[in-house]
């Protein structure tokens, strides 16, 4: 004979798992008002794309792309921006990479949990929150007056080296910090030592991570205008002066567009230099673009 249990009703077991109805009311409210301000901050930024282009549209062409910059709206272009801009990028990616990836190798690897190391790392976060202007003035003081490097592009990379690299640092400890304790675990084991763990397993597992985090401060450090404005950026450039060299003046486009917005014609306050923020931001959209296609290859190559 079947032993029934009396029949339970059906809230009462899920009434211990429900939220108060005050909660749930705020919850709601919290999300309709962050996704207000999410709508507001796109079309806002909308806005800005779009006037941008009605803007600059009209001002482009290959001769503004090849063009040196002149004081006739008609003839100006943004060649030795553009190719400033590449120039810069270029350096402080071949500067940044090894020292930010080895700095973090190092600091979640290898170094002692003292006071010291604690210290250091508290140094490097507040370092990548420090505003640009500043870097600007340490390499106005470092790289051209005290090293004698000068006005030139090796002052500007350094410059934004000093910018970027934080960021890099931290990024690439995170990074590092994500992979599993066992992929360390198991190369040890297997008789490897710290260092042949750290370079053959630990971080080729976390390329990928350090990738995004070398986007976003290339990111950041090409449309940086203040650091290498005060560091000692041309506003133009003689075209006689091509190819370049470390020891040579520079230029960029985000110090370009700060020429053209300043100057008195209309001409190169709207429609020159919305044609030199829409470059910018192709070239932008380019080198992130390539760069997470090869970090996407990369993982999936792994």
């Amino acid at each position: 004979m079947a032993v029934s249990t009396p029949a339970r009703p059906r809230e009462q077991g899920t009434r211990g798992f429900r939220a108060p109805v005050g909660d749930t009311v705020r919850e709601k409210f919290t999300q309709v008002v962050l996704l207000l301000g999410t709508l507001v901050a796109i079309a806002v930024l909308a806005i800005l794309l779009i006037d941008i282009a009605l803007d600059g549209v009209g001002g482009l062409s290959l001769d503004f792309l090849t063009n040196y910059t002149s004081r006739f709206p008609e003839r100006t272009g943004i060649r030795e921006g553009i190719t400033g801009t590449l120039s810069l990028m270029v350096l402080v990616a071949l500067m940044t990479f090894p020292l930010g990836v080895g700095a973090a190798l190092y600091l979640e690897e290898f170094a002692p949990r003292n006071r010291w190391t604690r210290l250091l790392e508290t140094n490097i976060n507040n370092l990548a929150g420090v505003p640009s202007i500043v870097y600007g003035l340490l390499g106005l003081s470092v790289f051209v007056f005290f090293l004698g490097f000068g006005r030139s592009l090796i002052t500007g990379a350094l410059t934004l080296t000093a910018l970027v690299l934080p960021v890099v640092i931290v990024a690439s400890r995170e990074a590092l910090r994500a992979v599993p304790r066992e992929i360390r675990d198991g190369g040890l084991a297997l008789g490897a030592t710290p260092l042949q763990v750290a370079a053959r397993q630990t971080l080729p597992a976390a390329i990928p991570s350090i990738m995004t985090g070398m986007i976003l401060s290339l990111s950041r450090a090409i449309g940086e205008t203040a650091p290498i404005l005060v560091a000692g950026a041309a506003f133009s450039r003689r075209a006689d002066n091509e190819p370049w060299n470390l020891t040579e003046g520079y230029t960029a486009i985000p110090i370009q567009i700060f020429d053209f917005v300043k100057r008195p014609q209309q001409e190169f306050q709207v429609e020159v230099a919305s044609a030199a923020i829409i470059v910018l931001m192709v070239l932008l959209l380019i080198m992130n673009s390539a760069a997470i296609v090869i970090r996407n290859r990369y993982s999936r190559n792994r």
